[in-house]
């Protein structure tokens, strides 16, 4: 930069340059930009234009669609350069702000249409909804609700809670609004967090010089080289099919699994015999888990503030450097596995439950694609179902957040597609017949089921579930509606302020349920839900790591599976389907120990002392 640089501007790159780096915003503008956000200039009117075309023939909307301009807006709108000059790239102010309509995050878009003054009028006037009325009203809500995927753009912050975090959705004001898309853009944007107002705006800059007349175009697809991806991200815009995609999904190649491993920065350990331990040994346990240091009172363990003194690590944070443990201190005994984020991470978790159904999947998953690499097959599925009249609501759940963050149901694929553009993101078949549950007082809500299972080895396999297992329950009358209703769609109320939280303990759950369904037992309702357990873990061990959890003698793990059951049916008779959701690391065992007191102790007896008989656990393989 010039030598003669301002120290405010200096403060600037240095609180922002990462930003505009990483957005390939050309340093030359840098300057221009730092002045217009601190001033607050928008001068985008003495530079463009909003033309509308009135009539576009037959035959140039052909070949606009040939050349991918101005794909399928209706509204026809255009962004030209009106200043008779035209626009230099070279010149270090050709660098504009543009200003954001609306922001929001999807869970709250309802209901600030419907709340904030004018904002339902601007969006739909924006959009080409007709609204005449004054008076918000859910039938417009619903169509802005539907268009908004062709408008929206995103960004995430990178500090903060993991509430924070969530993806943000924002869109551009009129004029960013009308720039259109094109294969050979004129222009590129990026979105950009200006710290000191705490407020983003679209930054737009040229990419050639044009001259007056010319249209402003910005590639929809930006960044996207592969043909058949491109086409797929158009589809919002460029709507067509991907039916000759085959829908099958192959699980990965080891190529995948071993970035994965790569990136997750873990090193795998040597091989090690299994440690032996004397019988009457009290094992010195090294946690930072307030649950386990009230709770674990077995009189073979004992706690210690010293890692390197310790024979258990029980940590919550995720250990990396299996290999140093294995070269230095084999004996010691870890609550973790090498490689078990292929069970808790949930693009990892379809992969390899495919060893067990093939490209569909087994039965006991609902069918799940990972958007950011086989985005082409899902929309080949999807497009599929919708051509034979199968239900098509889908559930977009990121890889790796918990409590239902960021996760979305909708019906909607351009919802979908655009989904890709934020934080990694599977998308899975939402239940559309679950089995329900009847509450008083509400009626038949959804409910699911956690399950705490204890893997104690891998080779061979040994795996024991906790005979107790907790419920959730949604607080409304379910149905395949209102599919931005919280308390409908999910069951996870105890991270929801102000929404009450309805427990039912599994000993009361049975008889009710057995009550509420005559023909099904639980226990055999049971020995399904074991079953799909063992395949899950069979197929995570069935190869070596990084392809699967790695046979380490000196690991022991507990973690909760959360799982549904829907109505399926074979030879015309119903029955209930085990549907597992998620497998997480470390769960909250809060009410576990409150209503469980020996809980920990069982979960020690069983994976440290190997002794499983006096405890609360059924081994299931």
């Amino acid at each position: 930069m010039e030598g003669d640089c301002s120290d405010d501007f200096k403060a600037f790159v240095a609180l922002h340059g990462p930003a505009l780096s990483t957005s390939g915003i050309p340093p030359q503008y840098w300057q221009s930009l730092w002045q217009k956000l601190d001033n607050e200039v928008f001068d985008a009117g003495e530079y463009f234009g909003i033309m509308q075309v009135e009539e576009i023939e037959e035959e140039e909307r052909e070949e606009g669609l040939k050349n991918k301009q101005n794909p399928g807006n209706e509204l026809c709108y255009k962004v030209i350069i009106t200043n008779e000059n035209g626009l230099q790239a070279v010149n270090p102010n050709s660098i504009f702000l543009i200003d954001h309509a609306w922001t929001y995050r999807v869970e709250h878009a309802r209901q600030q249409l419907l709340q904030v003054p004018g904002l339902l009028h601007r969006m739909a006037n924006l959009m080409g909804i007709d609204f005449h009325g004054e008076v918000p009203d859910e039938g417009t809500v619903d169509q802005v609700l539907e268009e908004m995927w062709k408008y929206n753009q995103t960004y995430q912050l990178s500090h903060g809670s993991a509430e924070e975090k969530v993806p943000v959705w924002y869109i551009m004001d009129e004029f960013g609004s009308r720039i259109q898309h094109s294969d050979e853009p004129t222009f590129a944007t990026a979105p950009l967090f200006y710290m000191p107002q705490q407020i983003a705006y679209t930054v737009l800059w040229p990419l050639r010089d044009l001259d007056t007349g010319e249209e402003v175009t910005r590639d929809f697809a930006y960044g996207e080289s592969d043909r058949l991806i491109r086409k797929c991200r158009l589809l919002p815009w460029l709507p067509g099919d991907v039916l000759d995609i085959s829908y099958f999904t192959n699980e990965p190649s080891e190529e995948h699994y071993q970035a994965i491993l790569n990136e997750n920065k873990e090193k795998l350990p040597i091989s090690i015999k299994a440690p032996v331990y004397d019988k009457k040994k009290i094992f010195r346990v090294y946690t930072d888990l307030q649950q386990v240091l009230q709770n674990l009172t077995h009189p073979r363990f004992a706690f210690t503030n010293s890692e390197e003194e310790a024979d258990i690590l029980y940590n919550f944070s995720h250990f990396k450097d299996y290999r140093k443990l294995s070269e230095e201190r084999p004996h010691v005994l870890l609550n973790q596995f090498p490689c078990e984020n292929l069970l808790t991470v949930k693009d990892c978790l379809a992969s390899i439950s495919r060893r067990v159904g093939g490209s569909e999947g087994p039965k006991w998953l609902p069918r799940t694609f990972n958007l950011h690499t086989e985005l082409p097959q899902f929309i080949s599925y999807f497009q599929h179902r919708e051509r034979i009249g199968e239900d098509n609501h889908w559930i977009c759940k990121p890889w790796n957040l918990a409590r239902s963050l960021d996760t979305h149901i909708t019906k909607n694929l351009n919802n979908i597609i655009r989904q890709r553009e934020n934080i990694p993101k599977v998308v899975s078949k939402y239940i559309e017949n679950p089995v329900l549950f009847h509450l008083e007082d509400v009626g038949l809500v959804k409910f699911d089921i956690r399950y705490v299972v204890l893997l104690r080895s891998v080779q061979p396999l040994r795996l024991y579930v906790y005979d107790v297992f907790w419920l959730r329950f949604s607080n409304r009358l379910f149905s395949l509606d209102d599919l931005d209703d919280y308390e409908k769609h999910f069951t996870v109320m105890n991270y929801a302020p102000g929404v009450s939280l309805k427990q039912i303990h599994y000993n009361e759950f049975i008889p009710l349920f057995e009550k509420q369904n005559s023909e099904f037992s639980w226990k055999a309702v049971e020995e399904v839900v074991f079953k799909a357990f063992v395949e899950l873990f069979q197929a995570a061990c069935a190869k070596p790591a990084p392809l699967g959890i790695c046979d380490y003698p000196s690991s022991r793990a507990i973690y909760a599976i959360d799982l549904m059951l829907k109505w399926d049916t074979s030879d015309g008779k119903p029955f209930m389907q085990p549907q597992i959701l998620e497998v997480n690391f470390n769960p909250d065992c809060d009410r576990a120990c409150k209503y469980h007191p020996t809980f920990f102790n069982d979960v020690f007896s069983t994976l440290f002392l190997d002794e499983p008989n006096d405890c609360h656990v059924t081994s299931i393989v």
